[in-house]
């Protein structure tokens, strides 16, 4: 059956099997490391589903500084990890089981749907690790960390325990964004992860003023599902505020809104400070909706976050379902009360929608014609803003005022801003940017979900007197309880329901039961550093003596600055450590190629496998490099991808064949003698090639290193080796020279080269050398900056810039590069003789000539100029050079013919010429030698050529040519 998979994909397979063959893996991590460890921490995935590109892009970012880092000297521990927690193993089962909410889960069994969790969680295992494979991202698979392990979880215990006796962990009363589909809080780094820009009905309502005819307070929501719940009205004191009539009725609003709410034909009757208004009574929008508790409620009190920008400037206040709003109520003592549910519906206080979904289209329009029919409602438009969404379930979130476990990370805000202020970023702009801003408006954290799959709280209450005991580690759970929590197969598992079970007596004499939340995932994820080696109860010295702790580098896509960089850096500075990590690359998305946001439903989904097997790993991992900066949006482009594969690994394999047709067998690795310009000019480029590469990922700068690379990959083919094909034909000193120092550049370029493309590297290794069984167990190229020769360098870039003029006048009169002109005339430049040469065999004349002015030239020239420089070349050909331009056409036309052939350098034949044209006979016999040179014959004949002959055309003359 023949294979799809292009020869690119099958070579990079066959390296695999090298690869695991040889444990070439292990190797790189048994080998001797000079410098020490560099310490890498993974982003834990989560396997309940498929990997895709952009998991391609993360990973290949994290392996190439590895890779990088191993043949510097230095020992990583890549320890993979895997995130098992949280609802969206939850959501995912709940749709597999085909039930809907917690009701549905608690009645199906909290202990089987946690079952059924654990094992969706590894649906995907085998996809995730043959694709980690695939990319060649060398990762401990065998000895993960896993997120819902008892050992994982007895660490995020001991941490809650730290952090209680710190006096940071807390239960608060608070509005929390709540997902009615999930039923739980989301902490705000969640919720900065699924805003939308939505177009909401807003609406302008009117409360009714006690013991004032036909008086109204004009006031502006956004929600109107809050406004059965509303106890208040908030003024700004210091605002201007106007009563004005309008359709014979009185309303109050900010004075400067006036106009822009009611138009040009409202009365001001009145006009009076906010301050004037606190403690105005109003009726009740819905009465009986809520009890107040006998509190006082419905009556107008002053809020600094009240503003004349939009609406009427005055706010409806619900105070269990906004922030604002429930400090307004705490400063008011307002009664705080709930119409709405935890799962977003109406309470049966609410008569008209009791049970119904508050965000419902038809609820929102229903209670807009109910404030109609009371002559409450003034006017409705539509607003455009930015709401948030469940970022797992894409549920509309509400802000509801509720009981959750709080951490106090405002408490260490300064700390957090220290620790973020020693690491660097890349870009570096999200430091003080889009992760400095996130730190600078923390909110506390909240912590607890109530879930089901996840790690529980370690948190026992007493059903007497409410004290509270935070257990800090399975022995001390033991030694309260009596027991440990085990499953049906005795085996230990501290999951719900089974620690559920588990009780105490209080000192009181109650009983103390733990609380049924479980913790946020992202404090599995953040606690990593910790958890991953079972701190502090083994392996303190990991941590202690900074052994694995911090990491010298992460790398995540750019949402983890509201997720894991943030919960990393937030768990670590709660415990009293330094910043988790130093060195962080911060990455764009991937986008499909007119930069849309790929889904399943839009059909632009890429798969990895499909580009891996059509232009192999190598070529997509340095596409993903070098398209740009790390952390811009990536818009995909599987064409893209082929032309890196062209420009990288096709053209460097195009080297590597010439090399091989000419090199010079030997098994050290040693520079000769330099004698000539383009070798010294290689070995300058090379060297500053291999201080800019390692400089850049030093500083993990991956996409100014991989340009770098490309760029000498493209200057080594089509300057170099071009420059060399002729050294290299003859023999002699020079072409040994010429093939060492090649060989030496590739074996130097291989080794950069391969951390970004590491399968095809490990194939050139191994044809340029057998003394090091793997390119990724070598050394990093040793830098030699005195062969750094900037005058060169400098020389040479003016000569290329010459010949790239001088081509752009042989364009313009339509001269092919093999016909010999004349002369170039360089002006006001003093060139080198080893230099001038060069120029003139690139453009294929007799002389070059530095002159101080192109002044007084005839017609017969091409005058050139780009910045300083000014070239002009003479274009008039005599019979000598026409001679000499057939000539040409003439080796170019028999090499052809050879190529057709598959004759090779080491066929060297007999050829036999028949024409009549009488141009070509005189080029041949005035040329035999030189013909015979070129075109690797070692006897030229004119006469009949006889059966076997090919006929060719050369400028338009006819020949026939024979080979034997």
């Amino acid at each position: 059956m023949e294979n799809k998979k292009s020869l690119f994909a099958q070579n990079e397979e066959e390296v695999l099997k090298f690869w695991e063959d040889k444990n070439i893996f292990q190797k790189t991590l048994d080998k001797k490391s000079p410098k020490g460890n560099f310490v890498f921490f993974e982003g834990p995935p989560t396997a309940n589903g498929k990997p895709g590109i952009h998991h391609v892009l993360a990973r290949s970012f994290k392996d190439i500084i590895l890779r990088f880092r191993t043949m510097q000297g230095y020992h990583i521990e890549r320890k993979a990890g895997w995130d098992t927690h949280g609802l969206p193993v939850e959501l995912q089962v709940e749709k597999a089981l085909g039930i809907s909410g917690k009701p549905d889960i608690e009645k199906y069994g909290i202990e089987e749907f946690n079952q059924k969790c654990q094992e969706s969680v590894w649906q995907y295992k085998t996809d995730w690790e043959n694709l980690t494979r695939r990319i060649g991202f060398w990762l401990d698979l065998q000895n993960p960390y896993v997120t819902y392990h008892n050992d994982y979880i007895e660490t995020l215990w001991w941490i809650t325990k730290e952090l209680n006796t710190k006096g940071l962990l807390y239960k608060g009363y608070k509005v929390v964004p709540q997902c009615p589909r999930c039923g739980t809080a989301l902490s705000s780094h969640e919720v900065a992860q699924g805003y939308k820009s939505v177009e909401d009905t807003s609406i302008y309502v009117k409360f009714k003023l006690k013991n004032q005819a036909n008086t109204y307070i004009l006031s502006w929501t956004t929600t109107p599902w809050t406004l059965p719940g509303n106890v208040a009205l908030a003024v700004g004191p210091t605002i201007d505020y106007a009563k004005v009539k309008f359709n014979n009725e009185f309303y109050i609003l900010a004075k400067s809104l006036v106009e822009q709410v009611l138009g040009p034909g409202a009365e001001v009757v009145e006009e009076f400070k906010g301050e004037k208004m606190e403690g105005w009574e109003y009726e009740p929008l819905f009465p009986g909706a809520l009890d107040p508790q006998g509190k006082k409620a419905w009556f107008v009190g002053h809020a600094n976050f009240v503003s004349t920008v939009d609406g009427t400037g005055v706010v409806h206040t619900a105070v269990m379902y906004g922030e604002d709003d429930f400090n307004f109520g705490v400063e008011y003592n307002l009664p705080f009360v709930h119409t709405v549910d935890e799962n977003g519906k109406f309470l049966p206080s609410v008569t008209k929608w009791a049970g119904q979904f508050v965000k419902k289209a038809s609820v929102e329009k229903e209670i807009i014609e109910d404030l109609k029919s009371r002559n409450l409602f003034l006017e409705e438009e539509k607003h455009t803003h930015d709401y948030p969404f469940c970022w797992r379930c894409d549920s509309p979130l509400l802000y509801y005022a509720k009981d959750s476990w709080f951490i106090r990370v405002t408490s260490v805000q300064k700390e957090l801003m220290a620790n973020n202020a020693k690491i660097n970023w890349v870009p570096d702009h999200i430091k003080e940017g889009r992760f400095g801003e996130w730190l600078a408006n923390i909110k506390d954290w909240a912590i607890s979900r109530q879930r089901y799959w996840g790690t529980p709280l370690p948190i026992w209450v007493c059903d007497n007197c409410q004290k509270v005991e935070v257990i800090g580690s399975l022995k001390e759970l033991e030694e309260r309880s009596g027991g440990l929590p085990k499953n049906k197969n005795g085996e230990v598992d501290v999951h719900r329901p089974f620690v559920d079970k588990l009780t105490f007596q209080c000192t009181c004499g109650g009983t103390m039961n733990r609380v049924s939340d479980v913790f946020d995932c992202w404090f599995d994820s953040g606690a990593m550093p910790f958890a991953q080696y079972h701190y502090p109860f083994e392996n303190k010295e990991m941590i202690d003596k900074k052994i694995q702790y911090p990491a010298d580098f992460i790398s995540e896509a750019i949402d983890q600055t509201r997720g894991w960089f943030y919960t990393l850096l937030a768990v670590a500075t709660l415990l009293g450590k330094e910043a988790p990590y130093k060195n962080v690359i911060c990455l764009g998305h991937i986008r499909d190629k007119e930069g849309k946001k790929m889904s399943k439903s839009k059909g632009n989904v890429i798969d990895p496998w499909m580009i891996a097997d059509k232009f192999g790993i190598d070529a997509l991992r340095m596409h993903l490099f070098s398209i740009n900066q790390p952390g811009e949006p990536k818009n995909f482009d599987e064409k893209d991808v082929e032309e890196v594969l062209r420009k990288v690994v096709m053209l460097l394999g195009n080297v590597m064949n010439f090399y091989e047709m000419y090199k010079v067998e030997e098994d050290k690795v040693e520079l000769p003698k330099l004698n000539n310009v383009l070798d010294k000019w290689v070995m300058a480029k090379l060297n500053l090639l291999n201080k800019e590469v390692t400089e850049e990922l030093e500083s993990y700068h991956v996409f100014e290193a991989s340009r770098k690379l490309i760029d000498f990959i493209n200057e080594l083919s089509t300057w170099y080796v071009r420059r060399s094909r002729e050294r290299l034909k003859n023999e002699g000193e020079d072409k040994e020279a010429c093939a060492k120092v090649l060989r030496f550049v590739l074996l130097s370029l291989v080794r950069l080269l391969a951390p970004f493309t590491p399968f095809v590297t490990e194939r050139f290794w191994g044809r340029l050398q057998k003394q090091v069984e793997s390119v990724h167990l070598a050394d990093w190229p040793v830098l030699d900056e005195k062969l750094i020769n900037w005058e060169l360098l400098k020389e040479m870039e003016v000569a290329r810039k010459i010949v790239e003029l001088g081509l752009a006048a042989r364009a313009e009169k339509g001269m092919k590069v093999r016909q010999p002109l004349k002369e170039l005339q360089v002006a006001n430049l003093v060139l080198k003789s080893e230099l001038t040469s060069i120029i003139a065999e690139e453009i294929n004349v007799k002389n070059v000539v530095a002159v101080k002015t192109l002044e007084g030239l005839n017609e017969g020239w091409v005058l050139k100029s780009e910045g300083s420089l000014s070239v002009a070349l003479d274009v008039v050909l005599d019979d000598t050079l026409k001679a000499e331009g057939l000539l040409r056409e003439l080796v170019r036309t028999v090499n052809q013919l050879r190529k057709e052939m598959s004759l090779t350098i080491k066929d060297k034949v007999v050829m036999i010429l028949e024409t009549e044209e009488k141009d070509l006979l005189e080029v041949v016999e005035k040329f035999k030698e030189q013909l015979m040179v070129q075109v690797l014959a070692k006897e030229i004949n004119v006469g009949a050529v006889g059966d076997g002959g090919k006929e060719v055309e050369v400028e338009k003359m006819k020949l026939k040519i024979k080979f034997s």
